[in-house]
């Protein structure tokens, strides 16, 4: 090799290291997938310069109004869910009671801190209708053809308005007769057999008064007037129940209200049944004490109630009685639904979406119904080991399910709808405590209700479009 060519060769060689070293003190700032792409070109293979950027997960805010052990629930469920997947991530956020919820909805409706998803209680279902800020389900349900068919039928009746879903139904329950089944042992009453109607109840409850001892006790609760009159077939409001049209009046102050009033305030009279007030948790007490051997309350609290008697009396359940010779009616599903609202991106209204659909799967409701005492709003939840152990743990619950299930689908049954529920339910207990503290009539007691209520309604739809 002469010089010349030598010299070519070492200062090709030198050019070649000095790039070297340059490209490994740059190492810092090139991507790998830059050094990939040098490596891939050098042979020949051909690759694509853009790079792969994580994407953040759709944030869901859920406003929800589950305390206590039922908020320790619904945190297991978000938190379920979110470990379940990548793509979408809820925060679940306690606001306070359903009417503290709603009244915080109502101040942020248009903001940016409103939520994406809403848990309402069912009698703010209208409201949240008429506010045009939800998306109802029933859009989700048919772009993706996603299947009902295993969902409660009764319990999806409540949240269907004009033929469409609005709202997924999350935690749902319905009122039932509970009773002291010792007690009724001692009065010579079959403790198998609860009374079914309303004179075979004030007869049981005669019986079951003793000294210091009260046959029954309900709370004045609107919901109970409302859950006996559907029981009987009969609507709380005009226009099918406010669902074939908007309600315009009440129908409180009806033959069969009145009647449910006078028969409430005989058994007062005859000082077989005793009146404590407003609060359920009151006759809660009472019953677990063994004051009273009778009461009514929700499904949602038969876990409670059968634990507070625990090693004092075994409880018994029973249907919601009736007037004797009435066939029609059942009860009306009570508790929560979820709302999509309509001023969130497509991405984040389909993250809640996808959400409600995990809340839904059996597993979900299982677990939901068995912690909370929630009816589970699928059918195919009764089929989870869980719920068929948890049966006979509380074999009471059979009642609450054999009670749904043979409820006559109706407008009086599917629940009444109208935007001043909460006032309308405020002003039925009202007229309640005035026949039970002998102010008024069953009568003009509920007659000054009905009036007051339609005043209500009549205000709020002038308030909302037409």
């Amino acid at each position: 090799m002469n010089s010349k060519a030598f010299r070519n060769k070492s200062n090709l060689f030198i050019i070649m290291f000095c790039m070297m070293l340059m490209l490994t003190a740059c190492g810092s700032t090139v991507s790998n997938n830059a050094a990939s792409e040098t490596a891939v070109a050098a042979s020949g293979s051909e690759v694509s310069t853009e790079t792969t950027k994580k994407v953040d997960p759709v944030k869901v805010v859920w406003w929800h109004s589950m305390s206590g052990g039922l908020g320790e629930a619904v945190d297991k469920l978000v938190s379920d869910f979110n470990s379940s997947q990548e793509d979408v991530q809820v925060e679940a956020v306690f606001q306070g009671t359903y009417d503290e919820s709603l009244n915080k909805l109502k101040a942020t409706m248009d903001s940016d801190s409103s939520p994406s998803l809403m848990q309402a209680y069912e009698i703010g279902s209208r409201f949240m209708i008429d506010t045009e800020a939800v998306t109802p389900v029933q859009s989700f349900i048919d772009k993706e053809q996603y299947d009902i068919t295993s969902l409660e039928p009764n319990i999806l009746g409540y949240y269907t308005f004009d033929k469409q879903l609005y709202s997924m139904p999350f935690n749902t329950s319905n009122p039932i007769l509970y009773y002291n089944k010792d007690a009724f042992k001692a009065a010579g009453l079959d403790p198998e057999n609860p009374p079914t109607t309303y004179e075979e109840f004030a007869k049981a409850a005669k019986a079951l008064t003793s000294e210091g001892k009260s046959g029954a006790s309900f709370a004045i609760y609107g919901w109970f007037i409302e859950q006996l009159l559907a029981n009987q077939g009969v609507e709380l409001i005009d226009n099918g129940n406010g669902r074939t049209s908007p309600a315009t009046s009440s129908l409180l102050n009806s033959e069969e209200g009145v009647s449910i009033l006078t028969w409430w305030k005989q058994m007062l009279d005859d000082k077989s049944l005793m009146n404590l007030g407003r609060k359920t948790d009151d006759t809660k007490k009472a019953f677990a004490a063994g004051q009273i051997a009778m009461t009514l309350d929700s499904t949602a609290s038969l876990r409670g109630i059968v634990s507070a008697a625990d090693g004092k009396f075994e409880v018994g359940t029973g249907y919601l009685p009736k007037p004797e010779g009435s066939e029609d009616g059942g009860v009306v599903v009570g508790g929560a639904s979820l709302w999509i609202m309509n001023n969130k991106s497509e991405e984040e209204q389909q993250g809640a979406w996808e959400f409600i659909k995990f809340l839904a799967e059996p597993a979900t409701q299982a677990y939901w119904h068995i912690n909370t005492g929630y009816f589970p709003i699928t059918q195919k939840a009764y089929d989870e080991q869980i719920v068929k152990d948890n049966l006979v743990t509380y074999p009471q619950f059979q009642t609450a399910v054999d009670q749904l299930h043979q409820t006559k689908p109706s407008l009086a049954t599917q629940g009444a709808v109208m935007g001043v529920f909460p006032e309308a339910r405020q002003l039925t207990e009202t007229a309640i405590e005035e026949v039970l503290n002998n102010s008024k009539s069953p009568q003009q007691a509920l007659d000054d209700a009905a009036k007051a209520i339609t005043a209500k309604i009549q205000e709020y739809n002038l308030t909302v479009k037409k």
